[in-house]
């Protein structure tokens, strides 16, 4: 996550329910020299998204009105028609056996489960961004 010798600042978009865990992740990607804006479901991300570019989202599984998933899958299906790629990890605090691979089945670039940790956040990020 450099360019030219400097720390890229990315703005990520951080969909999750859970206050505690908003604040957690913000105070983390901000630790990181990024800055982390907060929606609260799937649906508020797309509008979000819709109006602002951002580099990368960070989307919970499980949310009210509109979850990860289904978020996730009208951002790709956005992206067949409109062209582009927008990094995508998803993050639940059910983490079991064959969840990255299926994340990844409905496009998802990363995964991480919860709670998050500055190293495992850090190193994620650096591997998907490492893919564009």
């Amino acid at each position: 996550m450099q360019t030219g010798g400097s720390p890229a600042r990315l703005k990520v978009l951080v969909a999750e329910d859970n206050i505690i865990n908003q604040r957690l992740i913000v105070g983390l990607l901000t630790s990181l020299g990024h800055t982390g804006m907060v929606v609260s479901d799937g649906e508020k991300a797309l509008k979000c998204l819709a109006k602002m570019k951002v580099d990368l989202v960070l989307m919970d599984v499980m949310m009210p009105n509109m979850d990860g998933i289904q978020a996730l899958t009208a951002i790709r299906a956005q992206e067949a028609v409109e062209g582009g790629h927008l990094p995508v990890i998803m993050a639940t605090s059910h983490d079991e056996p064959g969840e990255a691979a299926r994340y990844k089945r409905v496009g998802a670039d990363g995964y991480l489960a919860k709670p998050l940790d500055l190293d495992r956040l850090k190193s994620e990020m650096g591997r998907v961004l490492a893919l564009r």
